[in-house]
């Protein structure tokens, strides 16, 4: 890949997540396009430029391009995917202009079969998976509160030098970016890492409306945080799935605790009545316990409670 004031980054699904890395990497020089079906969010940044608070300094990024269309961005260097993970295969689909001869596509989403919806899309070699550690709120149109710092992981799913050579390059572009980044041969064992802290923490905070850190404050919200957490590493222990971490446990509440004061994406979610990913992170456990005959009962009423909020939004 080039270097970074040579790049071009188109950021699939403008959100909290996809607005922060963008605003970060436009800031290091990055040409950098935002994309997103909100037209007023993507109206204000083009007028404005956008607005990031928090943990990184309070601050208005102008050099940042905003579509609603996909066709106005044109091809980039590298695909960012932030859309929710139900939209994934099509929002890829409806996105292929994006893609040139070199171009790769990361996931950074939350959730399981992200990977496997981009390879149906796209050549396997172009994807590379990822998690990120920082947190973002949505606050406005066209305004995003950094609420956590963490790493960024990549990896490649496809073998071979192609896919590796890719993954080391969007590692040096984030890492110019001051994006701190590291290159992990674990594909899985990292989409796992980062599911078990959704697990414990997503659902939770949506249907408690609690903020990331209250939830390891209280007895209560822990137990249940415990045992969410506990049936998730059952399932991947019967998967034969290596963590990236030691305690999967102590990992989540370390990640709730660095993302204090952060919303989750599905409190926001909850919050703004639409749909949400439960279906993909606690439900995902769910359904693979039933697959390997592992009882997941925490999980499975944190996203019947979830569903049900969803299912139920113009009643309340």
């Amino acid at each position: 890949m080039k270097s970074i004031k040579n790049t071009k980054a188109a950021i699939l699904g403008s959100g909290a997540m996809g607005c922060l890395y963008g605003g970060i990497l436009a800031e290091a020089g990055c040409e950098v396009v935002l994309i997103d079906v909100w037209k007023e969010h993507m109206d204000i940044v083009n007028a404005s430029g956008l607005k990031i608070e928090g943990q990184s300094g309070d601050r208005v990024v102008k050099n940042i391009r905003a579509v609603t269309n996909p066709a106005d961005a044109g091809q980039a260097d590298v695909v960012i995917v932030f859309v929710k993970s139900m939209m994934t295969e099509q929002a890829m689909r409806g996105a292929l202009c994006l893609v040139g001869d070199g171009t790769a596509v990361l996931t950074l989403q939350n959730g399981l079969g992200n990977v496997e919806k981009l390879c149906s899309v796209v050549e396997p070699w172009r994807v590379v998976a990822g998690t990120t550690g920082h947190g973002s709120t949505l606050v406005g149109p066209g305004h995003i509160r950094h609420a956590g710092v963490g790493d960024t992981v990549i990896g490649a799913p496809a073998s071979g030098s192609k896919a590796s050579d890719r993954v080391e390059a969007l590692a040096a572009l984030f890492n110019e970016a001051k994006l701190t980044t590291r290159v992990s041969a674990n594909v899985m064992g990292l989409i796992w890492t980062k599911l078990i802290v959704n697990v414990g923490i997503n659902a939770l905070t949506a249907v408690t409306g609690l903020k990331n850190g209250r939830l390891v404050d209280l007895p209560e919200t822990m137990e249940l945080m415990k045992g969410a957490v506990e049936e998730a590493c059952a399932v991947a222990e019967a998967k034969g799935i290596r963590f990236e971490v030691g305690d999967p446990l102590e990992h989540t509440v370390q990640i709730a605790r660095r993302t204090a004061a952060n919303r989750s994406s599905m409190l926001q979610d909850v919050t703004a009545k639409r749909p949400t990913e439960v279906s993909v992170i606690n439900g995902a456990i769910v359904e693979e316990g039933g697959r390997l005959g592992i009882p997941t009962p925490v999980n499975a009423v944190l996203t019947n409670l979830v569903l049900t909020k969803q299912k139920t939004y113009e009643e309340i």
